[in-house]
């Protein structure tokens, strides 16, 4: 079996899944899962997968696991209460393989319920399909990429560069997102030998993965994902508004904890607008996830000065597609003027000379209402709705994209 924790999957889907039990308990969604990749057979490997999921849905949080959330300063103890008595269940999942070799997965039900499917059954997918099209890993050629990664993280100048490991859900393996965590670690996650303005800190700054921060003694990162705005479409008291309730809420839910909004649900453009002097002192930082990083990371700059709020007490945070070296671009552009995060994902988990699948699993509908992301990337955007992307399009003052 691939899973065999609840917790191998990444904070956000918690600290979201706590704001859903105390502030909308009674939500439905669905979710649509999709392949980016042209001309992969996934149908194949449906019976392969469902199997998996089966053997996912019936696992319970140990209490152990329950002990480690219970000791994070954010969690609540009625959410972990709830954990306790969770289990996912497979009559909420549905997947169908397709006659053109798509695979087509639909999870659909109570957003309490159904949240925690995504992370896992993303990296059940990859793991299927890898050990069936790649039986015979060169792991040694992974070794080979990563120790380059560490090295060029370790060049001169770049020991305030912290990096954090965000590839659960495109990982090639199990066993090898952990070799990777483990390495990573004991390379750039311990003390080293001092250096000429002081001691060198740890370069690793964490994983999304709550098992791994478990297991390994990492700090687990995360705060919001794309599903908590959009779901905010349809929760929300007026569809203009819904970002700012959505940020409103978590404010109201974490009281300053996990104070990282998230900027491109509807675009850079609308963020702003919305990101009003009140949201600038209350939250930490924002993250980056679609669009131009070096343009985006100008932009919240100005934002901050013009707000009358020090970019240097705030956090950037980077995590689109990133590699090693476009990081360390970024943060030799912006080092100095801001704190600074990068989360790297697939080039950690899934860099083996193989192409990763770009696979996601996106929400489409909240309370029997279309929801949807119109990001900086168009071919991010994924709603099965034209008539309603066109109204949020009129609704937050989007340009319609070239086609």
């Amino acid at each position: 079996m691939i899973i065999h924790s609840l917790l191998d999957t990444d904070l956000y889907k918690f600290t979201m899944m706590q704001v859903v039990l105390h502030h909308f308990p009674g939500a439905r969604v669905e979710y649509r899962f999709k392949c980016r990749n042209p001309g992969v057979d996934l149908a194949r490997y449906a019976s392969e997968i469902r199997e998996e999921i089966r053997g996912l849905c019936s696992l319970q949080f140990k209490d152990a696991e329950l002990s480690y959330l219970r000791s994070m300063r954010f969690i609540k103890s009625d959410f972990v209460d709830f954990l306790g008595l969770f289990r996912l269940n497979e009559k909420y999942i549905d997947i169908t393989p397709l006659p053109n070799g798509e695979l087509d997965i639909s999870i659909k039900g109570p957003w309490l319920h159904t949240i925690l499917f995504e992370i896992p059954v993303l990296a059940i997918v990859n793991e299927v399909y890898f050990r069936n099209t790649q039986p015979q890993a060169d792991v040694a050629e992974g070794r080979r990429r990563l120790e380059t990664k560490i090295g060029q993280l370790q060049a001169d100048g770049l020991s305030d560069l912290k990096i954090a490991d965000y590839g659960t859900r495109r990982r090639f393996s199990k066993s090898w997102h952990e070799e990777v965590l483990r390495t990573l670690n004991t390379r750039l996650g311990a003390v080293t030998t001092p250096v000429q303005r002081g001691v060198q800190l740890p370069q690793l700054a964490g994983t999304s993965n709550v098992l791994y921060a478990m297991k390994l003694g990492l700090i687990p990162l995360g705060t919001m994902a794309h599903e908590y705005l959009q779901a905010c479409q349809a929760l929300g008291p007026r569809l203009r508004d819904s970002q700012i309730f959505g940020f409103e809420s978590w404010a109201r839910e974490y009281r300053g904890d996990l104070g990282i909004a998230l900027s491109d649900v509807y675009g850079m453009n609308a963020f702003l607008r919305d990101f009003d002097l009140y949201f600038c002192k209350l939250f930490d930082g924002a993250r980056h996830d679609s669009g131009d990083p070096f343009q985006w990371g100008e932009r919240m700059l100005a934002h901050y000065i013009a707000n009358r709020v020090d970019p240097l007490t705030k956090t950037l945070i980077f995590s689109d597609g990133l590699t090693v070296p476009r990081t360390i671009e970024l943060y030799r552009q912006f080092r100095g003027r801001c704190q600074l995060a990068f989360g790297i994902g697939t080039n950690l988990t899934n860099d083996l000379g193989y192409e990763p699948l770009q696979i996601v699993i996106k929400m489409i509908r909240c309370n029997d209402q279309p929801v949807a992301k119109l990001s900086d990337t168009p071919s991010k955007n994924m709603c099965e709705d034209e008539k309603y992307l066109a109204y949020l399009r009129q609704v937050f003052e989007i340009a319609q994209p070239a086609a």
